[in-house]
């Protein structure tokens, strides 16, 4: 691959951008200054440098998000904060897009990728995906409210998957589905007579948020996903 292009897969910048950083002797190669843009390069097995941290190609990157509160899960958006600007700079932003969706509101894990045959896999209700939520609820729950959560609600013309509910109190649940629709789990909740005070994912998949902080960010496996 090209030296210009391996870098601009990488994330380093724009085409003009990183033909800058070339010219001017910023990035090395095997130890190496290199200013030729159009040098060719082993991509998976040259040592290309930049700020003295290597610069390493991956076809598909994956890395998940403790998200905070705030932000809409968008890649970009002309009123409201993203989750991308939650992303730092170490993180190569080339093509990547969140997969699935956290409501502004809704805090937890959220996975990041540029790899949309994956997205389109652990999206699909079809693939049977777990995703659970820990739910504050402003009026107690029941077991009826709990079975009802359980079988399949109506939230406005669909049908609910049957979903888990495990009750940690009288007003907190974990409840795992297997579907993303819009507002899916407020809907949920709003069908059995009740309201969410506070909504976290905690897993997606295999996926868990483990020890991590709010906004803390890893890079992961395609195997640690599903």
């Amino acid at each position: 691959m090209r030296l210009d292009k391996f870098l601009v897969e990488c994330g380093i910048g724009s085409r003009s951008e990183v033909k800058k950083l070339i010219s001017s002797g910023a990035i090395t190669i095997d130890g190496n200054i290199c200013k030729d843009n159009n040098k060719n390069i082993d991509e998976k097995n040259s040592v290309v440098e930049y700020k003295e941290r290597r610069v390493i190609y991956k076809e598909f990157r994956y890395y998940k998000l403790y998200k905070i509160d705030g932000y809409i899960t968008a890649t970009e958006d002309k009123k409201e904060k993203t989750v991308m600007e939650l992303l730092p700079d170490w993180v190569n932003k080339k093509d990547l897009f969140p997969v699935g969706r956290l409501d502004k509101d809704t805090e937890g894990l959220l996975l990041f990728t540029n790899d949309g045959k994956l997205a389109h896999e652990v999206t699909s209700p079809k693939k049977h995906v777990d995703k659970i939520y820990r739910v504050l609820l402003k009026n107690e729950i029941g077991e009826g409210e709990i079975e009802k959560l359980e079988s399949g609600v109506d939230i406005g013309g669909y049908i609910t998957q049957p979903a888990k509910a495990e009750v940690i109190n009288l007003k907190e649940i974990l409840l795992n589905i297997r579907e993303g629709k819009f507002h899916q789990v407020k809907k949920m909740l709003k069908a059995v007579g009740n309201e969410v005070i506070y909504l976290k994912r905690e897993t997606f998949g295999k996926l868990t948020l483990d020890d991590m902080a709010p906004c803390e960010v890893r890079e992961i496996e395609r195997e640690d996903i599903i």
